[in-house]
């Protein structure tokens, strides 16, 4: 049986908005939750971009039982890894366990906003390995102090650690990232339902370790009015990693997907209210080895529909893949 997430998607609901759909998300019996880390929404139709770990810390708060999860934050760039450690701890405390520490090298679109440039994709991931270390160093109550290539610390300790640190994923998309997951990550992330990339996790040492999926979804009663606005605020999603990772705002993918029609998006993103349609659109992720698969609903204020048809005809489809 497949455990299905829900996705607190920070560029289209405002922070107070976004607690209270993982509030509902919990009700509704979701298994778990993840939320992105923006700084930028994708397209200027979605709106939002609040701070990811002040809604974390407050949905903490306001949930009891449903597992918290960056989907993901970039720790090389618009964040010293020392303080992604710190805040993963403070969450981790403050949900009593129930969080993990997603990592992934990151988008110009979020990370070019500190001035420091973009590097190159082999770059991003030497920064995001080092990361990483530097991280697993803090988590483990250690006195660092390091002087590497990318990053230096000096003299950090993290003084309110959790009994159980926690777990970090890291998000792949080739064989270099599916390397550097294998060899640090205690789970795999990706986006894309590819055998190949968990195949290639598990020969780098990943062999045993939780793999999470998403994908977004559009439900709506009038299935026009979903592919309407799925076509609105999510046509960039086809774009491909190498694309999305390298445009620098919302202004560069609305001139990307000019082209892109609501045909494109009908045959690519599961939209309407058909049951049928939202479990083949999961099934794939299910079918190449994702055990957690988490669901985008398009549209900032179309989440409690989706929740209430989620809880009662959704959930017990999707958990018969």
């Amino acid at each position: 049986m497949v455990h299905i997430g829900y996705t607190m998607m920070t560029e289209q609901a405002g922070p107070r908005e976004l607690v209270e759909h993982v509030v509902g998300a919990e009700k509704a019996g979701f298994d778990f939750s993840v939320t992105s880390d923006h700084f930028f929404p994708w397209l200027a139709s979605q709106g939002h971009s609040p701070n990811a770990w002040a809604v974390l810390g407050a949905a903490a708060q306001a949930t009891s039982r449903i597992p918290l999860m960056t989907y993901v934050t970039c720790p090389t760039t618009r964040y010293h890894p020392v303080v992604v450690a710190q805040q993963a701890a403070t969450v981790q405390l403050l949900s009593e366990g129930r969080f993990r520490l997603g990592l992934g090298s990151g988008e110009n679109l979020n990370e070019h906003v500190v001035g420091g440039g973009w590097p190159s994709p082999d770059v991003r991931l030497e920064m995001l390995e080092e990361a990483t270390g530097i991280i697993r160093a803090l988590f483990e109550g250690r006195t660092l102090t390091h002087h590497g290539p990318h990053y230096d610390v000096e003299h950090a300790k993290l003084w309110d650690l959790p009994e159980t640190a926690p777990p970090i994923g890291i998000a792949v998309s080739g064989e270099r990232s599916c390397e550097l997951a294998g060899h640090l990550a205690d789970l795999v992330i990706a986006t894309e339902p590819k055998k190949e990339l968990l195949d290639a996790f598990d020969r780098h040492g990943g062999t045993g370790k939780p793999r999470v999926g998403q994908l977004p979804v559009c439900y709506d009663t009038d299935r026009d009015a979903a592919i309407e606005r799925a076509h609105d605020q999510f046509r960039w999603f086809g774009l491909g990693w190498k694309v999305n990772s390298e445009l620098r705002d919302d202004r560069g993918f609305t001139a990307a997907t000019q082209f892109v029609t609501k045909d494109d998006i009908a045959e690519s993103i599961a939209c309407g209210s058909r049951v049928e349609d939202f479990v083949e659109a999961v099934r794939p992720y299910a079918e190449a080895g994702f055990e957690e698969i988490a669901l985008v609903q398009i549209g900032g204020g179309h989440q409690e529909p989706f929740l209430k048809w989620s809880a009662g005809e959704l959930l017990p489809a999707l958990r018969e893949l």
